[in-house]
């Protein structure tokens, strides 16, 4: 669980529902057809962008905002050099009892194990690794675009009630929910955007760096231990993904 996704949503809406409570009712902030007009209306826009599959399923990837927890690089690092170690003494097929969590690690351990040649195993890990920031970057532009409609359909829901108001000026009893519907639609899409959607969006295209980094890492510690590279050369390669103040060798020591 991502306590930064999560105190981040439950703070940002705790604070509007703390400004509510101190001025007003809540029923007061619940129309039913602004909401109808700005949630119906951006699901509605968005899919048109988008396949129903692809709408539907942005919503699994923006479970890793919450639930996804990305391996640290050092750790990797640090398993990579230790695997060099033991497929340099006693072979690549030593590593095949290995325990490895990481399942695109474990993928390429057992591309090794299985004796492929290296562009085969370069060319389906590479291909693995497109398929996956494909996935993250579909999910991000899916909510970026609800953060682009919700706002748009606010401002209609908006208009929609000013017209509403300025047709019922003789009826002062219709005024007052035609406003409500004006004032709040651009409540609703606002929230939506800026406290949902493009800090989802946000937070997934973190999440996609991290899984690029780690995977990049991985893809060029399974190639060097393939080619039998020594580990202390590998150690070099791998420490330059990593910035300038995490770049310590496994005796703690600090790179330049």
């Amino acid at each position: 669980m991502d306590l930064a996704t999560l105190l981040g949503l439950i703070s940002s809406f705790g604070v509007v529902a703390g400004a509510i409570l101190l001025g007003s009712s809540v029923l007061v902030f619940f129309n039913p057809p602004s909401l109808l007009i700005v949630l119906g209306g951006t699901t509605a826009v968005v899919l048109m962008k988008f396949s129903l599959s692809q709408f539907l399923g942005s919503f699994k990837v923006a479970m890793k905002a919450f639930v996804y927890k990305a391996d640290k690089p050092e750790e990797i690092i640090k398993q990579a050099l230790e695997m060099a170690n033991t497929a340099r003494k006693d072979g690549l097929l030593a590593l095949e009892s290995w325990d490895i969590k990481n399942e695109f690690m474990k993928k390429g351990v057992t591309l090794l194990v299985d004796g492929h040649d290296p562009e085969m195993v370069r060319r389906v890990l590479m291909a693995e690794l497109r398929q996956t920031l494909q996935r993250h970057d579909l999910g991000q532009k899916i909510f970026r675009a609800i953060g682009e409609v919700a706002p748009a359909m606010g401002m209609i829901g908006t208009l929609i009630g000013l017209v509403q108001m300025l047709s019922s000026m003789d009826d002062p009893k219709k005024i007052g929910p035609a406003m409500a519907v004006a004032l709040l639609t651009t409540l609703y899409g606002a929230m939506i955007a800026n406290m949902v959607a493009l800090p989802f969006a946000d937070k997934l295209a973190l999440r996609s760096n991290e899984e690029r980094l780690n995977r990049s890492i991985i893809i060029e510690s399974i190639l060097s231990i393939q080619q039998g590279h020594n580990p202390r050369v590998l150690e070099e390669l791998l420490l330059t993904f990593m910035p300038g103040s995490k770049r310590h060798n496994n005796n703690g020591e600090k790179k330049s």
